[in-house]
């Protein structure tokens, strides 16, 4: 990667890979220099591959740029074009897969013409789902081009994922429960035996072998398997979505039954990333018998295949439409293992915890390594750590080990001849299989940072080279093939972890369309992938602002630190997004939700194991936070603070210094306090890092650590540190400083004389009459009356701690175990709604009109040539859907809030692009709404501001 003041990359991430310079012959015959690439993704690993094209020293690659990026969008040119310049090496395509089957295929041909007509002999894919289409591949290959990722094969074998449950079934690998092979049994419900199947065959003319037909070797369900193949090639469909919507139910009903207390998860074979997955809820989450809770359970499986099968652009007529069902492991850990094979050899290259994820995206990814967990053990017994915590951390060295050796095998069996990822789900000392993604990963850069691959001449070992990116192992491997021998893995840092940086709300609700105007610089050991979006203009040294286009996913960058522990890891973390500011118009990230929660990990136990469930517990119970910040008064609360010591005080002359001496403090304590208040996420992280500073009972906050030095951390926390001519908005005022900087070396004095940090044993010793040993009356006196002065007012630092324990936040706490405790309330899907809108509040509407609730591309109906989920005229009730819109590749259905009438639609047409905030209905509600006055609103925010006051006069 480059490195510039701008754009900072690790160097140890990606070393000097010319090959082709080194003095030794056999590291030389490993050069890529004859290669020329055309690269076909976007994204960070556009920029990544390019990046790493021109250290390999291979020239004269190519860009595809979807005119997507650069005209549905204004100023969203590819940031990539500041680097490549040469208009001979861009190339566009309307858009990069196309809507359906017909214009995927038209797509292809279209790619491997411009290979063909500009000389290009290679494509690199990336992490799009291009990379994991067999159809794609496989005619990349057939025109001659070298596929720079797993061959055609190796994609139908391992990709598609009911092919690969089976692989890993024949090969001893452990797999979750469910059904793979739901079209199968459509068709064999359809046709009912061999005799119904061989007359299909016969009527649509399948291009069938009669000998497998007749097969006794076959099973009825490996033949049925084989017509649908040849369906597939002929184009056709053998079942409808209604037969197979009515197939799943019967499936999902057979799993109900034996785990009623488990969801199930549905997902389309080519998905991936989140796409194409949707969860029918437990039985025990309905009323009734066992056999009527199950009968609701499963009444929206055909629905949401069709939403599936949409998402995923299978609805056409010969797609592929099958759908896996599997038992959905409610307390599962999502864990992976990196694989790189070259056909002849397969090997792993360590793990990543994928688990902290919303609507199956992926947020934050951190590295799982045998160094690391046997650092880990180690700390855990010097530390006398609880034995269930170490018993944990053994058993995941035990399973990673596991599930690194399936991982091996598997890929093997695969014939896997790039880059993969080996997914799993991890239950306590069990795991299991999931699917293997034919492509290399967005979080591809945590395993490189832990890991290198270093290649060694078998017949002189002296002879050898070092690979420290999975980007160049792919083009070596894409090149070489089977002349590369099996590497040795070599250990980098121990430990490493991802932040995705992506265009989303204080939600985690997709964004679209923000402008990015200003990004500051990378900080030392940050590694930003931000696809070139933060380059300066090399002329001018200015940021060059960037319009997120939101046709395709929310990311904006990666953000990746390391470090020999977690805990190191995830402090550097932490101080990288400290000192980031992001900032444009109309532009949301979750920049604050990264920084709140690595803090909170930071804060309440490093090793925590948390499930794919934690987050949205996790978001309701800051959303808790928040709502209960809405209802404090700050200004009110200094006030009245104020007022009771200017009145508890002896004598006029008293009160009128403690009146002068809290009004010194009104910014210093109010701004950071109501900008915290402001920010719940980040307001969350400062509570988990402070826990130990402070105690309530009954809501009376005790603190065991000098409140100014936590205000002057908390100023420090919020990247508000004093600095000469930096703009006053954001930063400490100037007099403020002062003041707290007094503070501060008055405590760090008396520290010292009293020979004493402990704030308890300082405050019991300021409370007495008798000076202690080394000073006399009058200096005493003076001391106590400066700490009465400093400490005036302070107690409105109290607010911080009242609120969470208002709102019960620390019982979302980590057990001995690891696990993560999450209370009932926190699970309940009502108030999970209910903090979401408190975090994101709906846009303002009038009473008499429904406007849409995020940007996008708005669908009224189901799918093409279905009717509109709601028209002119109808009657909707709360809870029914009213339209779709597709937001950052995600397709999301939008219910209604209350009900009403639609009196007009507003807009017409399918896939029309909307803004958050645009009027789609007119309507006549129901109900009037009831709205709070200003006065209302004070009172009420009074009232528990009093509250609070009461219990910390």
């Amino acid at each position: 990667m480059t490195s510039n003041k701008h754009y900072l990359h690790n160097p140890k991430v990606h070393a000097d890979r010319q090959l082709a310079n080194s003095d030794n012959e056999w590291v030389k015959s490993f050069s890529c220099t004859d290669m020329k690439p055309l690269i076909i993704c976007r994204g960070p690993i556009r920029k990544e591959a390019m990046d790493v094209f021109d250290e390999m020293g291979i020239n004269g690659y190519g860009i595809l740029l979807s005119e997507k990026d650069s005209i549905t969008y204004a100023n969203a040119l590819a940031p990539e074009l500041r680097k490549l310049t040469d208009p001979g090496r861009v190339h566009r395509v309307p858009d990069y897969t196309g809507a359906d089957k017909e214009e995927r295929q038209q797509r292809i041909r279209q790619i491997i013409a411009i290979a063909h007509e500009n000389g290009y002999d290679s494509i690199f894919t990336g992490y799009g789902f291009m990379a994991e289409d067999e159809e794609m591949v496989r005619s990349m290959e057939n025109a001659g081009l070298n596929f720079i990722g797993p061959c055609a094969d190796t994609v139908r074998d391992a990709g598609l994922k009911d092919e690969a449950k089976r692989t890993a079934l024949a090969v001893g690998v452990s797999v979750t429960p469910g059904i793979d092979n739901a079209s199968t049994l459509t068709v064999i419900e359809k046709y009912k035996d061999l005799a119904g199947l061989k007359k299909l065959v016969a009527d649509e003319a399948l291009n069938v072998e009669p000998a497998l037909l007749d097969s006794k070797d076959k099973t009825l369900e490996e033949k049925a398997n084989a017509i649908l193949s040849a369906s597939f090639e002929k184009g056709i469909d053998l079942f409808d979505l209604e037969e197979l919507g009515e197939q799943l139910k019967v499936a999902v009903a057979k799993m109900f039954a034996d785990y009623p207390e488990n969801r199930v998860r549905m997902k389309a074979i080519s998905g991936g990333g989140g796409k194409g997955q949707r969860i029918l809820p437990a039985p025990s989450s309905y009323e009734g018998s066992l056999e009527e809770r199950i009968e609701q359970a499963t009444a929206r499986a055909p629905e949401l295949a069709l939403e599936i099968l949409n998402e995923v652009k299978c609805n056409g007529v010969g797609d592929n439409k099958n759908i896996l069902a599997e038992l959905n492991i409610e307390t599962t850990r999502h864990q992976e293992i990196q694989v790189i094979g070259n056909g002849d050899w397969c090997m792993t290259m360590g793990g990543r915890d994928c688990s902290l994820q919303m609507h199956e995206q992926k947020l934050l990814e951190v590295s799982v390594t045998i160094e690391e967990l046997k650092s880990s053990i180690t700390e855990a017994e010097q530390r006398n750590a609880h034995t269930d915590e170490i018993a944990t951390l053994k058993q995941d060295l035990v399973v990673l080990e596991k599930m690194e050796a399936e991982a091996a095998r598997f890929g093997a069996a695969v014939g896997l001849n790039s880059v993969s990822t080996f997914e799993c789900i991890v239950d306590g000392p069990s795991h299991f299989f999931m699917e293997m993604n034919t492509r290399i990963q967005v979080e591809h850069r945590v395993t490189e940072l832990c890991y290198g691959l270093e290649f060694s001449n078998p017949a002189n070992p002296s002879d050898s080279f070092v690979v420290n990116s999975l980007v160049e192992a792919m083009v070596l491997i894409a090149r070489h093939s089977t002349r590369l021998p099996l590497p040795k893995r070599v250990a980098r840092d121990n430990a490493s972890v991802e932040a995705r940086l992506n265009a989303t709300n204080q939600a985690l609700q997709p964004h679209a369309g923000g402008v990015i105007t200003q990004w500051s610089n990378a900080v030392e050991g940050e590694i930003r992938d931000d696809q070139g979006i933060s380059v300066h203009n090399p002329d001018t040294d200015v940021f060059m602002k960037y319009h997120l286009a939101g046709a395709y996913d929310s990311n904006i960058a990666l953000l990746l630190t390391t470090g020999q522990t977690r805990l190191d890891t995830y402090q550097a973390m932490a101080e990288t997004i400290r000192q980031t500011t992001i900032s444009g118009s109309n532009l949301c990230t979750n920049l604050e939700f990264h920084y709140g929660l690595v803090n909170w990990f930071i804060g309440q136990g490093i090793n925590a194991r948390p499930t794919t469930r934690f987050i949205v517990p996790y978001l309701t119970a800051v959303g808790q936070l928040k709502d209960r910040a809405n209802n404090i008064d700050i200004p009110y609360a200094f006030q009245q603070f104020k007022n009771a010591y200017v009145q508890s005080a002896a004598h006029q002359t008293t009160s009128k210094a403690l009146a002068t001496a809290i009004d010194r403090k009104s910014t210093l304590l109010m701004r950071p306090i109501e900008m915290l208040l402001s920010e719940p996420h980040i307001y969350s992280g400062w509570l988990s890092l402070n826990k130990a500073n402070y105690s309530v009972h009954k809501g009376e906050v005790t603190w065991s650590k000098n409140p100014l030095e936590v205000l002057s951390e908390l100023y420090h926390y919020l990247n508000m540190d004093y600095v000469d001519s930096a703009p006053a908005l954001y930063q400490i005022w100037d007099h403020d400083d002062e003041l707290l900087s007094e503070a501060l070396a008055f405590y760090a004095d008396l520290e010292q004389r009293l020979e004493t940090k402990n704030w308890d044993v300082i405050c019991n010793t300021l409370q007495s009459n008798t000076p202690p040993a080394g000073f006399d009356a009058p200096l005493w006196d003076a001391v106590v009356n400066a700490h009465i002065g400093f400490q005036a007012g302070v107690d409105l630092l109290s607010i911080l701690p009242y609120i969470a324990d208002q709102t019960d936040f620390f019982s979302l706490v980590i057990n001995s175990d690891l696990s993560i405790e999450i209370p009932d309330a926190l699970l309940d899907e009502q108030l999970q709604e209910q903090m979401a809108k408190v975090l994101v509040p709906p846009p303002v509407a009038k009473s008499d009109e429904i406007v849409a609730e995020s940007g996008g591309m708005f669908y009224p109906r189901e799918a093409p040539g279905m009717e509109e989920f709601i028209k002119q005229g109808e009657h909707f009730n709360a809870g029914d859907p009213l339209y779709i819109v597709e937001v950052m590749k995600m397709f999301n259905k939008v219910y209604a809030p209350f009900s009403g009438t639609i009196d007009k639609v507003l807009l017409e047409g399918d896939g029309v692009i909307i803004k958050k905030g645009q009027p789609l209905f007119k309507i006549t509600p129901d109900e009037v709404a009831v709205f709070e006055s200003d006065e209302e609103i004070m009172a009420r925010k009074r009232k528990v501001t009093g509250l609070f006051l009461a219990a910390n006069a």
